[in-house]
């Protein structure tokens, strides 16, 4: 399965943006601001179905389907 970079990197700005995002819910959720922790989080739920596209776009790339033959 032949991959590109760019989705890797991709792939790899959200993993960082989802570890971003749930330090930014723990810290405001120590400092009791709900409704700022409500939106991180929000985001960081958002960026789970953006991610699985981006895979699923990444995995049908490429000349071979791996098991698929």
């Amino acid at each position: 399965m032949k991959r590109s970079y760019v989705g890797v990197l991709i792939l790899a700005a959200i993993l960082l943006m989802n570890i971003v995002f749930t330090q930014l819910v723990v810290h405001q959720y120590y400092y009791e601001n709900y409704g700022v922790t409500l939106l991180y989080a929000g985001l960081n739920i958002l960026l789970f179905p953006v991610a699985l596209f981006v895979y699923k776009n990444e995995k049908n790339k490429g000349g071979s389907k791996g098991y698929e033959k």
